[in-house]
C-alpha cells in the first residue's frame, strides 16, 4: 500500500521540513543510521505521513522531527493485557478478547518530548508501558484477518504513559478499574521518530521489545509473546467499528512495569524513560511534573 518502506519526517539542509525514506543499508538498525555523520533520505513528498507520497530526489537529514503528530491521529486504541506475565503481575486473568480502551489524539508526544505530568496525577503512580503501536493507513471496517495487514502503513515504538491510583485505587477510580481517563492525560503517548512498513517486519510478530529508566533495564521481551496478535487485534477492533487511517494501535506492554515490582517503583519528576524495538528505533521521554 505504501510508497515506502520506513518513513521519516525531518528537515534538511536548507532548513525545509519534508517527509522521507531514510536509505539504510541491509542489516543497518535504524537507530545505527540516526546516530550516524552522514544521514541522507529520498524524499517523499506530500501533506500527511498517511497520505499519498510522491519520491523525489536524495537529500541530507539535518534533523529529525516527529513524523505523527496529533492532528494525523484521529484516535489511539489500547490493548490492555495482552501479555500473560504483565497479567500476572497484575493480578488478573487473560482476557476472552483483546480489551480495547482509548487515548485522544490529544495524548501524542514526540519521540524525544517531555512528558508533562499534571497535578491531578502527581499522587506516585506514574507508570510507563513499552509497547509496540500500529498505525492504520486505510480506513475500513469489519476487516477480515487475512487482509489485516492491508490496512496497515506501518508500525512504530510507543510508551503508555499511565496514572495507576486513577486507573485502580477504588477511592478514585470506583470499583471497577477505568482506563481512559487515568491514561489519556496530554501527551501520555509518545510515539517513535519511524514509521515502519509491513513490507520489512511482516505481522511484527518477532521484535525484540526493552524499556529502561534512567538507564535500568525495565522491560525485555518479545512481540512473540503478544496472547492477540496484530492480525486478531486489527479484526476485533474493526467489528462494526470504522477504524479511520491515521489511527493507532497500542498492542499491550509486557511485564516488568513499576506497578508490579515489590515495592512499586513508580516515576518521579525527572526521570527519563527509553522504551526501544528492534528496527523501530526508541521514544527517550523525561517526565515532568508540572
Amino acid at each position: 500500500m505504501a510508497t515506502w518502506s520506513r518513513l521519516i519526517r525531518f528537515v534538511d539542509d536548507t532548513s525545509r521540513e519534508t517527509f522521507g525514506e531514510p536509505i539504510i543499508t541491509d542489516g543497518q538498525e535504524f537507530a545505527d543510521w540516526l546516530a550516524g555523520d552522514e544521514r541522507w533520505a529520498v524524499e517523499l513528498k506530500g501533506l500527511s505521513p498517511i497520505g499519498p507520497l510522491i519520491r523525489g530526489e536524495r537529500i541530507r537529514v539535518k534533523e529529525l522531527r516527529d513524523v505523527l503528530r496529533p492532528s494525523n491521529v484521529p484516535i489511539i486504541r489500547c490493548i490492555g493485557l495482552n501479555y500473560m506475565k504483565h497479567i500476572q503481575e497484575a493480578g488478573r486473568k487473560p482476557p476472552p478478547y483483546p480489551s480495547v480502551f482509548i487515548k485522544p489524539s490529544t495524548s501524542v508526544a514526540g519521540f524525544n518530548e517531555d512528558v508533562p505530568i499534571p497535578k491531578i496525577a502527581q499522587d506516585g503512580t506514574v507508570d510507563y508501558e513499552g509497547e509496540l503501536a500500529i498505525v492504520i493507513g486505510k480506513t475500513g471496517r469489519d476487516i477480515p484477518k487475512e487482509s489485516a495487514l492491508d490496512h496497515i502503513a506501518g508500525y512504530c515504538v510507543s510508551n503508555d504513559v499511565s496514572a495507576r491510583a486513577w486507573q485502580r485505587d477504588p477511592d478514585k477510580a470506583g470499583v471497577v478499574p477505568q482506563w481512559c481517563f487515568s491514561k489519556g492525560f496530554d501527551k501520555f503517548a509518545p510515539l517513535g521518530p519511524v514509521l515502519v512498513s509491513p513490507a520489512l517486519v511482516g505481522n511484527a510478530s518477532d521484535l525484540h521489545l526493552r524499556t529502561f529508566l534512567n538507564g535500568e533495564e525495565r522491560q525485555r521481551t518479545s512481540t512473540s509473546d503478544l496472547i492477540f496478535g496484530v492480525e486478531d487485534i486489527i479484526t476485533f477492533c474493526s467489528q462494526g467499528t470504522t477504524l479511520e487511517a491515521g489511527t493507532i494501535i497500542m498492542t499491550g506492554t509486557p511485564s516488568g512495569v513499576a506497578m508490579g515490582m515489590k515495592p512499586p517503583k513508580y516515576l518521579t519528576d525527572g526521570d527519563v524513560v527509553e522504551v526501544t524495538i528492534t528496527g523501530l528505533g526508541s521514544v527517550r521521554n523525561r517526565m515532568v511534573f508540572e
